[in-house]
């Protein structure tokens, strides 16, 4: 797959003060790390000694064990793996702590720690000098003569992944020599540390990195020492973490800790898309930030395309794999929803006509509306909800619309539309036996009609039900259910709806409702335009048509928050759901998704007004603007090369 490193953060047993064995720990999960085909390894702060090793840096013993080990390790380090190591070095009469950087045979950068720190439990000014002093001394590292300068430095590859380094209390300054890094091109940022463990201080260090990725916009590698330092008077736990762009994707096990290899996928195309989009990043990198020294590699650092990528990819990118979370976001997709219709409703005189189907888009909608008159003040009788059958209509869902309304309280009123909709057959001269989309259409315009019409007269507002995975494949119908004067599911995923429902349905105030919500919950998607089977059941489920929305939603997700390619894209989801839809079958959808995204944009260049609830909205007046001629070809072609390239593997075609 494109576009990704793969990092190690390296925690090996340590010998304190003993560097030949630390040597040959390093050398064990270098080996490691190889043959798991990570490129970048990264070791914890001063990781050849020992960071607890005190007035032992003044030891003529010690430095010179430290300079031999580097020479072992840059002899034995494996090919293709770039090691990123802990040492003191010694420099123009003054000590500093490093992260040395080598691969097999090459010495390739010595990056000095810049913030010292020297109070409470740290004393490092006692044995260390800050590297921004430096002004290019040469010293001796590795057995070679090195120019050391100070940080921030800039490391790039033979394939153009950019690297840049700190070392531990880097991290906690205001302007740290890693976000510079940032501004000066480094996508994947590691940090040698030594933070030894307080109460409460991992949740602390858990949140700097996080934040720290998501600020400069990159891959963030943080390696802390273990639990065999010294614990004279502190003990260190051995935390690591790998983040990117503000999302931990892993973090290392047991809360004291040591000895461990932990390896990670960074996504690289990730960080290169937010930092096109956030104009501020290069708005920074415009006034703040400082020409980086910039050292090239001797080895391409991204993982091979043909590696399987070890990346956990949600099935659900859109909803929290944990039920608190996922709890916590639905209620504030659902508060959010109401506010905004509450500010609409406060200029438009207060009064909502909803058509009611019986399916989930029309009850998130009219939970959604009820909220709004609470959060107003004003009754549920203020809602008309309007049930309009057809010839698709199935009892289930007419009754579950009739209970819905009952138990919500709002105003309801039935329209039966078969023979106004016959009566449209015989003007425009369509067969009722023909069943094409006309057919389906004529049903779908016509509830729009009569919706505006009865909201003209009682002066409401007509409330829009469609979804936002409806709104991106335009599985709507023009100026029908397309059209609203607000669409208050229009920043909501379908596969975000259930859960939305199922959230809200538990609020006391939705008690009386929530047998009912949870039968709507259980019943198939379905437009119900066509009639139902003999046995008076649905018919014409949405997903046999579409496809399934689980796929859909995935493709929208990485096609439109990241501008991934089909081939990306296609390779994120045969991971994500090998279990559930083989590859072709995943194919197949992807290729409608993106015919039908293209050629249903003149759809949503005239979408109704509706609030943006998460990282991805297709209103034009916003985040999405694409014009409704664009042509797909591009993107249709890779796709089927895709096919091309599974008939070969399948001995298809020769």
């Amino acid at each position: 797959m494109k576009g990704l490193v793969r990092v190690a953060a390296a925690v090996p047993h340590l010998y304190l003060a003993n560097v030949e064995k630390n040597v040959e720990a390093h050398l064990d999960k270098l080996r490691q790390a190889a043959d798991r085909q990570a490129a970048v390894v990264v070791f914890p702060e001063l990781s050849l000694t020992g960071y607890t090793c005190g007035d032992l840096f003044f030891q003529r013993t010690l430095l010179e064990a430290s300079e031999r080990g580097l020479c072992r390790l840059l002899e034995d380090c494996p090919e293709g793996v770039l090691a990123v190591v802990g040492a003191p070095v010694e420099c123009a009469g003054a000590v500093y702590n490093c992260a040395v950087l080598l691969t097999r045979g090459s010495l390739v950068g010595v990056v000095p720690k810049t913030f010292l720190p020297n109070g409470g439990e740290f004393y490092e000014k006692r044995w260390f000098h800050t590297g921004q002093e430096l002004d290019g001394a040469v010293c001796r590292v590795a057995g070679q003569d090195w120019t050391l300068r100070r940080n921030p430095q800039v490391f790039r590859a033979k394939d153009g992944v950019c690297l840049g380094v700190e070392l531990c209390e880097d991290l906690w300054a205001p302007l740290s020599p890693g976000t510079m890094a940032a501004l000066g091109g480094a996508e994947v940022i590691v940090n040698l540390s030594a933070s030894n463990e307080l109460i409460a201080k991992r949740e602390y260090r858990q949140e700097l990195v996080r934040q720290q990725s998501a600020r400069t916009l990159c891959g963030y590698v943080y390696v802390s020492a273990g639990s065999g330092e010294s614990t004279s008077d502190l003990v260190f736990s051995g935390h690591s973490m790998i983040a990117c762009c503000g999302s931990t994707i892993a973090e290392s096990e047991g809360y004291l800790t040591d000895d461990y290899l932990l390896c990670a996928d960074i996504d690289l195309d990730r960080v290169r898309v937010d930092r096109m989009k956030q104009q501020s990043f290069r708005d920074s990198a415009s006034v703040y930030g400082l020409p980086c020294p910039e050292t090239r590699l001797p080895l391409p650092l991204a993982l091979p395309d043909d590696v399987p990528t070890t990346m956990r990819v949600p099935k659900h990118p859109f909803i929290p794999s944990d039920r608190d979370s996922r709890q916590k976001r639905c209620q504030q997709i659902f508060d959010m929803q109401a506010t905004a219709l509450a500010r609409r409703l406060s200029i438009t005189g207060g009064k909502l006509v909803v058509g009611i189907s019986g399916g989930l888009d029309s009850t998130l909608a009219l939970l959604a509306g009820c909220r709004a008159m609470d959060l107003l003040g004003l009754p549920h009788t203020n809602i008309l909800g309007i049930t309009m059958p057809c010839f698709g209509t199935t009892d289930h869902t007419y009754q579950n619309a009739l209970r819905l309304m009952s138990a919500l309280g709002v105003s309801q009123r039935e329209i039966r539309i078969h023979e106004a909709v016959r009566q449209h057959f015989r003007d425009i001269g369509h067969e009722e036996s023909d069943h094409s989309v006309t057919y389906e259409n004529c049903q779908a315009r016509e509830r729009t009609q009569v919706l505006m019409d009865v909201a003209n007269k009682i002066g409401a507002i007509v409330l829009g039900t469609g979804d936002l995975s409806e709104i991106a494949l335009g599985w709507c119908t023009y100026n029908a259910d397309h059209m609203s004067m607000y669409g208050v599911n229009s920043g909501v995923p379908k596969t975000l709806v259930r859960w939305v429902i199922q959230t809200a349905s538990e609020n006391p105030a939705f008690a009386e409702a929530r047998a009912c919500l949870q039968s709507i919950l259980d019943t198939p998607i379905s437009p119900e335009l066509l009639p139902p089977d003999e046995a008076g059941n649905i018919l014409q489920q949405t997903e046999d048509l579409v496809g399934p929305y689980a796929l859909h939603d995935f493709f929208l997700y990485y096609a439109v928050r990241f501008g991934f390619p089909p081939a990306k894209i296609y390779e994120l989801c045969c991971t994500a759901f090998r279990d559930d839809f083989d590859r072709a079958t995943i194919l197949k959808w992807l290729k409608n998704f993106y015919r039908r995204f293209w050629n249903q944009q003149f759809k949503r260049n005239c979408m109704p007004d509706g609030v943006k609830l998460g990282s991805i909205a297709l209103s034009p007046r916003g985040d999405w603007r694409m014009p409704s001629d664009a042509e797909c070809a591009v993107w249709m072609r890779e796709c089927e090369a895709l096919e091309e390239s599974a008939a070969v593997i399948r001995g298809e075609v020769s």
